[in-house]
């Protein structure tokens, strides 16, 4: 999704504890994010992206690594949210500039920049020729194109290399990805900060996102959980 130009706001504090959203259990005291939930893709790392309600602009991504069966938090940063908040993926609609919460694989890295030193996730380069397709009349809807395909309209997509800033590193979220829903939205990634809010993504500092991607371990089969502590509807797996 084509990343925002909304003007930056100061990061929420975000809770340390439990997320209402995520499914943790109140009243049990601080307990690391991912133990309180009801699900966490059943791998052993965890990316969470924390809002403090479903009209925030920012808050925190953390990432987690279950370790002997406790989870321990390997790194946080400040986030950043769709310019319109966050919304159930479920019932997101395409053009809301909106962050779908949920439970979402981590199909592959991207970057106009090279891989940093020992990622170990699957990355491919960003080109000249490289598009995201968000044409929701195109066979290649809600996927990476390289050229972009006569079905896919450049109107309708996105040409990822003209965005330096925000695609210098980025992870793709699987929201709508492995059954795309036509008109749900496309092209939602975890990547580097912009000017300000985004069109639906989340996005972090570079340094960041470097950081993301050299832990990310495809073996540990990571998810990301994005969801907020005060909202009320419950989080699924997409």
């Amino acid at each position: 999704m084509r990343p925002g130009v909304v003007p930056a706001l100061v990061p929420a504090l975000v809770c340390a504890s439990v997320l209402a959203l995520l499914g943790a259990a109140p009243g049990r005291g601080p307990v690391p994010l991912p133990a309180g939930m009801a699900d966490t893709g059943g791998g052993r790392q965890l990316i969470v992206a924390q809002a403090p309600g479903t009209g925030a602009t920012t808050g925190t991504v953390s990432w987690w690594d279950l370790r002997n069966g406790r989870w321990v938090r390997a790194g946080s940063a400040p986030a950043r949210f769709g310019a319109g908040g966050l919304v159930d993926g479920a019932t997101r609609v395409q053009g809301t500039n909106t962050t779908p919460t949920g439970l979402y694989g981590l199909p592959f890295g991207f970057g106009i920049k090279a891989a940093p030193a020992g990622t170990r996730v699957g990355y491919r380069p960003v080109r000249d020729s490289s598009w995201w397709c968000q044409d929701n009349g195109s066979r290649s809807y809600n996927r990476w194109v390289d050229p972009l395909p006569a079905d896919c309209r450049a109107t309708e997509s996105e040409h990822l290399i003209d965005y330096a800033t925000q695609y210098a590193y980025g992870l793709v979220v699987a929201f709508n990805y492995h059954r795309p829903v036509r008109g749900r939205g496309a092209g939602i990634f975890l990547h580097v900060n912009g000017k300000g809010a985004t069109a639906g993504c989340v996005s972090v500092p570079q340094d960041a996102m470097r950081r993301i991607l050299t832990w990310t371990d495809p073996a540990a089969k990571p998810h990301i959980a994005i969801g907020t502590e005060k909202g009320a509807t419950a989080v699924g797996r997409y």
